[in-house]
């Protein structure tokens, strides 16, 4: 249930409170820092909301939403890539962004008693967001068993220790705070907001930190933006600093920058709120979701920087298709019990398949260990 109009006023206010304590003496605000806390801001933020963001109640779905069969399907790639680190081992598998825990339930029900029974098993659940944390929690303890698996979860990849396993990540760097920059009179500008009393409102300033990773480019029309997300990539050095044998899974949507520029020259930067885009991303400060397309350019040279390597990328129907979806597919349908309920499946594993066309899966491992992990399926 939508929160009442005064909660909604007194969040905004907090919010806009906050964000004016963090604005230069001019009220400017680099976009990256806004979007952190439109989104993520304790008890303010979108994500920290009494609303849930999934859902026919809330603002989008997400593949896990669509079918169990997209759980499945991943679990059958941890499920090889424990084979190969060792069945005997501790096993770690972690997801970034679980949300309400839909996606970890789905794999920890697919991958049942059996992986468990042998080498002590964890499942971390990193969200910053503590109400969905906690729905998170209680949802994947659910689904695993209390005498085998220990589920937890963190605010950051950091609190994890050295581990073995897998991470997942379905639609979490597409969330991550972007930086916004256009390329006006010779040079890159900073794209944000201006706070004022009023509200925000968009504006710009010189260039701020410097960029790292590939250089910016310099011949692009006037007027072109370009969109990446530094705390995207500093997620991918923490992973890396931490998963000591395993791989990472990333699901989401997004493009190469050249692509990027040509496709997109004003950026991705995208609002959703009751399954509908929105002309303005500033109109609902902390009420819509704001997204920007994966600068896949980018976070493959920050996690080659890091010691990542890339073991595989496809698209999303390819991976599904590498991890045996057609066999899972089959075997569902044959228990599906009514032809209503085949019509059903069908029609969700079709969405599944065709439905995100924009999504890849970058698999990412350990770079002296990435021949280990490339030859599995």
């Amino acid at each position: 249930m939508d929160a009442s109009p005064a909660s909604r006023t007194e969040r905004t206010g907090a919010l806009l409170a906050l964000a004016r304590s963090e604005a230069g003496p001019d009220g400017f605000l680099p976009f990256d820092r806004w979007m952190d806390l439109a989104l993520y801001a304790d008890g303010v933020g979108y994500y920290t909301g009494p609303r849930t963001p999934f859902g026919t109640t809330g603002d989008f779905y997400t593949a896990p939403q669509v079918h169990p069969l997209f759980a499945a399907s991943f679990a059958e790639r941890i499920r090889a890539v424990r084979s190969r680190l060792g069945p005997d081992r501790p096993f770690t598998l972690v997801e970034l962004g679980p949300g309400e825990g839909t996606l970890a339930a789905g794999i920890v029900s697919a991958l049942g008693a059996a992986w468990t029974s042998r080498g002590p098993t964890r499942v971390v659940l990193v969200e910053r967001s503590a109400p969905l944390r906690a729905k998170a929690l209680s949802r994947v303890r659910q689904a695993a068993d209390p005498d085998t698996v220990v589920v937890s979860s963190v605010e950051g990849v950091s609190a994890l220790g050295p581990f073995e396993g897998v991470v997942v990540a379905n639609e979490f760097l597409d969330a991550q705070p972007a930086r916004r920059l256009r390329w006006k009179g010779g040079e890159w500008r900073e794209l944000g907001v201006r706070v004022t009393a009023e509200g925000v409102r968009a504006a710009e300033g010189p260039l701020g930190t410097p960029v790292s990773g590939p250089q910016l480019p310099t011949s692009v029309p006037e007027g072109t933006v370009v969109e990446f997300s530094p705390a995207g990539e500093g997620v991918l050095r923490e992973v890396a600093d931490h998963l000591v044998a395993g791989t990472w899974l990333i699901d989401d949507y997004g493009m190469e920058e050249s692509e990027l520029l040509l496709a997109h020259p004003e950026g991705t930067l995208a609002t959703v709120r009751g399954h509908r885009t929105g002309p303005d991303p500033l109109a609902e400060p902390g009420e819509a979701d704001l997204s920007t397309f994966v600068n896949w350019t980018r976070v493959r040279t920050a996690a080659r920087a890091a010691g990542l390597d890339v073991v595989a990328d496809t698209s999303q129907a390819e991976a599904l298709g590498r991890w045996g979806f057609s066999g899972l597919l089959e075997r569902a349908i044959h228990g599906a019990g009514t032809s209503e309920a085949e019509v059903r499946l069908r029609l969700s594993a079709k969405n599944l398949l065709f439905g995100f066309e924009r999504f890849r899966v970058v698999e990412l491992a350990p770079a002296r260990l990435a021949d280990r992990f490339r030859s599995t399926t």
